[in-house]
């Protein structure tokens, strides 16, 4: 027995309950949504009424429903598009270059997490409205791309600060112009901070919710939005079902991110 009064198997099943229990706290949530979309009844229920796959074929069958995944679809490329060379520019420029009023350029890039986001849409919805955007669908890629973009800065950061500045000097000692030795030594070198950064972006673009629902009208709602037009009236196992959909898109992009930067690496980064 240790000094504490404590013996380490007992330390390590405290430990271990502990990591257990806020694993199923994390997970049941998600468990629940996957056993009521299987439900073979009419309404929502944990554990399922029977099993059958009659909500995803509705999910699937439905037009609405689809349009707006698309749409989604559509606002998370536009979003991510406009965030890898916005976002991995000006983190490269953050971190390398003495910009004045960088400190103050850090501090506003904190502003989408201290500003609420209703705050946000609303005043990008004046702005947009002003020039004559609003109610089309890549304006909502744009927004999502403003509101996120530091995580896609802090993602490209966090590769630019463990590159070497020696392998860019020798680039230019052996004569390649600053181009050249940002296409062929730079970018590569950050690139796991790319693909990290335009995955954060592209799911949260995918997810947003609140700002799709100031900036788009009734004929081209988002699925998020979409989502939320329909619990307003009854909660039917079909939502269930298309909650999947957002489970099946977190679960590829964490796939992705895995064999394209490696998740130990990713975690490392953060």
């Amino acid at each position: 027995m240790s000094a504490g009064g404590t013996t380490p198997r007992s330390k390590r099943l405290l430990l271990w309950s502990v990591i257990g229990f806020d694993l199923l706290i994390l997970a049941l949530p998600t468990l629940i949504v996957l056993g009521a979309s299987f439900t073979a009844g009419n309404i929502v229920t944990f554990p399922p009424d029977g099993l059958s796959l009659q909500w995803y074929e509705k999910v699937v069958g439905a037009y609405e429903l689809r349009q707006a995944f698309w749409r989604s679809l559509w606002v998370a490329v536009v979003c991510t598009l406009i965030s890898l060379p916005a976002g991995t520019l000006a983190a490269i420029a953050l971190a390398r270059w003495r910009i004045a009023f960088g400190r103050t350029l850090q501090v506003y890039l904190l502003l989408p997490f201290t500003v609420p986001l209703i705050a946000s849409g609303i005043g990008m919805m004046l702005l947009f409205g002003r020039i004559g955007i609003l109610g089309q669908l890549w304006p909502v890629g744009l927004a999502c791309a403003v509101i996120n973009l530091p995580f896609m800065i802090w993602a490209v950061g966090a590769s630019v600060n463990a590159l070497d500045p020696d392998l860019e000097n020798a680039a230019a000692n052996c004569g390649a112009p600053p181009v050249q030795t940002f296409l062929t030594v730079t970018l590569p070198a950050v690139m796991p901070g790319v693909i990290t950064g335009a995955l954060l972006m592209f799911v949260l673009a995918f997810n947003e919710f609140l700002v799709s629902l100031l900036l788009v009208d009734a004929r081209i709602v988002t699925l998020p939005v979409q989502i939320y037009n329909s619990i307003r009236s009854v909660i039917t196992p079909d939502l269930a079902a298309v909650s999947v959909v957002y489970i099946l898109v977190a679960a590829l992009a964490i796939r992705a991110l895995d064999k394209l930067v490696g998740l130990d690496l990713f975690l490392r980064s953060k």
